[in-house]
């Protein structure tokens, strides 16, 4: 072993003399004079600039930030899980936009419950963002059961209630960015000409 442990300096030696001609053609790294008066002071410029001579590029597309799947972020998911909380749940997927109940009776009647699904269609604070159903189970004394869909009003009730509750915490949420955000103030201002 000792007698090629003089060889990895070497080893290392050869291999940038190697790469040196292929750094040496390699157009971003050749040093480019700038008159400072030709350049931008907008880094957003510049750095469309750089992109389009081939001097840069964006990570994943360019694009800001991500995608965050954070529950309590959004409104309506919020405000659907606050409304039916009375009732256990079966399954809460945000990701897959579902909210599954479990079977549900009030004051020990165990004759006739109720299951609910909320499926997310959009997650914009408006009526047809939502697909409820709700289902009623009535079972007989042998304990044979019935399962159908309810068209009753109950399902425009939790409909109405979800809206109102997700268009009070988007306001909230609106409201507590403001006081945390002094500048969003200005902003504002701004944009309107003001």
């Amino acid at each position: 072993m000792k007698k090629y442990s003089n060889l990895r300096p070497l080893a290392f030696y050869m291999m940038i003399l190697i790469m040196l001609p292929f750094l040496a053609s390699c157009q971003a790294l050749k040093y480019k004079p700038v008159d400072a008066r030709e350049v931008s002071p907008d880094p957003k410029d510049r750095v469309r600039k750089n992109i389009e001579e081939g001097r840069g590029f964006r990570i994943m597309g360019g694009k800001k930030g991500g995608t965050f799947d954070f529950a309590s972020s959004n409104p309506l998911w919020r405000a659907a899980l606050d409304t039916i909380d009375f009732m256990p749940l079966v399954s809460a997927n945000y990701s897959g936009g579902i909210v599954i109940t479990d079977w549900y009776s009030e004051s020990g009647n165990e004759d006739e419950s109720i299951k609910i699904s909320i499926r997310f269609v959009s997650n914009e604070i408006r009526t047809d963002a939502l697909n409820i159903k709700v289902f009623i189970k009535n079972c007989d004394q042998n304990k044979n059961c019935v399962i159908n869909e309810s068209q009753g009003n109950l399902r425009s009730e939790l409909r109405s209630s979800i809206l109102k509750r997700a268009a009070k915490y988007q306001k909230e949420g609106i409201d507590l960015n403001k006081k945390k955000n002094p500048y969003n103030n200005a902003q504002l201002d701004d944009k309107d000409g003001n």
